[in-house]
């Protein structure tokens, strides 16, 4: 599934000539043009990653990246900031408000296409068209299929989307709360029990290849994906 950025500039040909070079790289685009229109699609629906214009109208692109920042919702989304300032003293302000990344205009599209791609590759790996290949599993997001030795295991789309998070996130443990936001979305109200009812389908299907002891219950707490075996006390099988 391709990442969405959220584009927040003002200036109108600096805002299309970004949103063709990402929609061109695969990328799904939203655009605002100030502070309080970003927030408004934010809330709606988080984004994978934010360009960030540092002058803004009304409110300036380091103020409102100091308001991301302090959301508990919004604290994580990965932020690249957008200026014409070069000095060292104001790259240094922007990262230390929490901008995961800088970059001077101008800049080249193959620049900030390498930018995007290193920041998610980094931090929401899940976002990438990487293909992620682990103890013989091989996940291809772009063509959407999973493989263990040529063989194709048949994942519905949820299922899919799961193992795609879980295999970026390997040896962490994530509560159904937490699976629920990063995989359905922190928009979407479903039943919690909902994240058992896919990790059985998921299991089922990668039990057909020996592979379903990847994906580990650890009572009390959440799922994990490791290849380590479980120690006695997590018990693989029973759901939570």
């Amino acid at each position: 599934m391709a990442a969405k950025i959220l584009i927040v500039e003002d200036e109108v040909a600096i805002q299309e000539l970004i949103t063709y070079n990402l929609q061109q790289a695969g990328y799904e685009t939203l655009c605002a043009d100030n502070a309080e229109k970003a927030m408004s699609i934010i809330n709606e629906a988080l984004p994978d990653l934010i360009l960030l214009d540092w002058m803004l109208p009304n409110m300036s692109g380091i103020e409102f990246a100091r308001i991301l920042r302090k959301g508990e919702r919004t604290r994580l989304i990965p932020i690249i900031m957008l200026t014409a300032r070069s000095m060292e003293a104001d790259k240094v302000t922007g990262l230390e408000i929490g901008a995961d990344d800088y970059m001077t205009k101008p800049f080249s599209p193959r620049e900030m296409i390498a930018r995007i791609n290193a920041v998610l590759r980094r931090l929401i790996p899940e976002a990438t068209e990487e293909v992620v290949e682990l103890d013989g599993l091989r996940l291809d997001p772009v063509n959407h299929r999973v493989t263990v030795e040529n063989k194709e295991i048949e994942l519905g789309p949820t299922e899919f989307r799961l193992l795609h998070f879980m295999m970026t996130h390997t040896e962490r443990v994530y509560s159904r709360n937490q699976l629920l936001d990063r995989v359905w979305g922190d928009h979407v109200f479903v039943e919690d029990r909902t994240v058992d009812v896919h990790i059985r389908r998921l299991r089922k299907a990668l039990e057909l290849v020996g592979k379903d002891a990847l994906i580990q219950t650890v009572r009390g707490s959440g799922y994990r994906f490791s290849s380590i075996p479980a120690l006695p006390a997590v018990d693989s099988d029973a759901e939570m």
